[in-house]
């Protein structure tokens, strides 16, 4: 690489490292100035170059004779919305490079970024078998970077399973919510990158200078973990929403209940007295004892209704 080609890199969002006769290109936040400098160096597809810089591109791999365009999206827990969203990944494979797009939100991606910057013996290890292995290693960090997001679910479900059955069930509806709408969301994720990452092995075949067939097979195997858990997840969560409907419809029985039997038993009360209200002449109006009978008559009443509450066993 000549000096002005690494000035004019340093004034783009681009790094890159070199072993051997394999260079990584590392490019953080892309945007028109990045992929005009690819167009200019290597040999892209218009269209591919345009699909690094948009959002709504699915997982997919475009085979060429001299390289491979890869799209990924691994989940990122957007702690703002609480929610688990796509990072898009793109990638351009060829005999002799890696090139890398993305926004920084991958953690594991920029972080082996870092370490083979730092670290000789890391470079060595990952760049020595070829562009095929080096990519390799960068998905199964980040597949299995999604065993802890997956954990995470769990946990949040345990806490809210915990809350359903205590005092504070009330707050536990919008838990649910998100918890569901989170699911759906990984569940969106994973599902295409099934498919892909299944049938990635022996289209990069010719970039890897050892069999990785085995090495697929394990991030599969990692992918088709985390699918059955979320699988498990999603009926958790709709047999908690069930539970929680149940005892809040439960709940709510109770309290009509309760309710129901406060207002017939006072029913025939206000009957009583608002007919003893009345200013006309009625039994027992005149006498000292009137309130007294009023009130025996009343609690009459009241324990008739109860002794039939009782026998129907409604209370």
């Amino acid at each position: 690489m000549t000096i002005s080609q690494i000035r004019k890199e340093e004034q783009l969002n681009l790094q890159s490292l070199s072993w051997g006769n394999l260079t990584w290109v590392n490019i953080e936040h892309p945007t028109e100035k990045e992929t005009e400098y690819l167009a200019q160096n290597y040999p892209f597809h218009p269209l591919d170059l345009d699909d690094c810089l948009s959002r709504i591109q699915r997982p997919k791999i475009d085979e060429y004779k001299d390289y491979l365009f890869l799209v990924f999206h691994f989940p990122v827990f957007s702690k703002e919305a609480r929610v688990t969203t796509a990072s898009q990944l793109s990638v351009f494979i060829g005999e002799n490079y890696l090139i890398t797009l993305h926004k920084g939100e991958l953690k594991p991606l920029v972080k082996l970024f870092r370490e083979c910057q730092i670290d000789e013996e890391s470079r060595q290890e990952h760049f020595s078998e070829g562009s095929g292995y080096l990519l390799y290693r960068i998905i199964d960090r980040l597949v299995d970077y999604c065993l802890p997001i997956s954990n995470k679910m769990l946990d949040n479900i345990e806490d809210v399973e915990d809350r359903i059955f205590s005092d504070t069930r009330g707050s536990a509806i919008k838990e649910i919510s998100m918890l569901r709408r989170d699911i759906i969301s990984f569940r969106r994720i994973i599902w295409p990158m099934r498919a892909v990452i299944g049938s990635l092995e022996p289209k990069i075949r010719r970039f890897a200078k050892m069999d990785l067939a085995v090495y697929f097979g394990d991030t599969v195997d990692h992918l088709d973990k985390i699918w059955d858990a979320l699988d498990e997840y999603k009926e958790l969560i709709e047999g908690l929403n069930d539970t929680h409907a149940s005892l809040d419809h439960s709940h709510t029985n109770r309290v009509v209940r309760v309710l129901t039997i406060l207002a017939t038993i006072l029913m025939p009360i206000t009957v009583i007295a608002s007919i003893w209200g009345m200013n006309i002449p009625l039994p027992f109006q005149h006498s000292s004892y009137a309130f007294l009978y009023v009130i025996l008559i009343c609690l009459a009443i009241i324990g008739s209704m109860f002794y039939f509450f009782r026998r129907q066993h409604w209370i």
